[in-house]
């Protein structure tokens, strides 16, 4: 992925953060002062998704993703990385089928107020497509990676060393 791609992604998920602390802010002080917004909870909601897929994708990039790796971890390194292989494998075919399933839910549900906010409900769907597109496409470059140089697709390399295991 192209490093403007990658800070423009960075970017956005920042920007959306700052507006979900801005908002709760205002619509805290709102409340205090007897002018709740009503619809600021909506959108709060509705911004922090997006976060939240824009975050996984990040972590997916960056290969910083929680990970159980007790038992891989004692693998030899080819075992490990055929491993990693499948597991990346089937990854990509769960995220290809949410972002096709998302794509119908966003459709459908493209006539929905979403609470008080007045927007359309799909706006909270469609994250759930495009996140799973761009988790697919991370994993795809990180797999054609891996298939290439035999490193991992999940874990950076340095975890390939087994000593630094906290739990074994």
């Amino acid at each position: 992925m192209s490093q403007f791609l990658i800070s423009a992604e960075f970017l956005v998920a920042k920007l959306l953060l700052a507006a979900i602390v801005v908002l709760v802010f205002i619509a805290a002080l709102g409340r205090t002062f007897g002018y709740p917004l009503i619809w600021s909870i909506d959108v709060a909601q509705l911004l922090f998704i997006w976060v939240c897929f824009l975050g996984a994708n990040r972590a997916m990039r960056l290969k910083a993703h929680i990970g159980v790796d007790l038992f891989v971890r004692k693998l030899p390194r080819t075992p490990r990385w055929l491993v990693e292989i499948a597991l990346a494998l089937l990854a990509l075919a769960f995220l290809i089928a949410l972002a096709v399933s998302g794509y119908r839910l966003t459709i459908l549900n493209w006539q929905r107020v979403y609470g008080d906010s007045g927007i359309s409900y799909a706006w909270v769907t469609a994250a759930v497509p495009v996140g799973a597109a761009l988790l697919a496409v991370t994993i795809a470059v990180n797999l054609v990676h891996a298939l290439r140089t035999r490193s991992l697709v999940f874990y950076a390399d340095r975890s390939l060393d087994r000593s630094d295991s906290q739990l074994g």
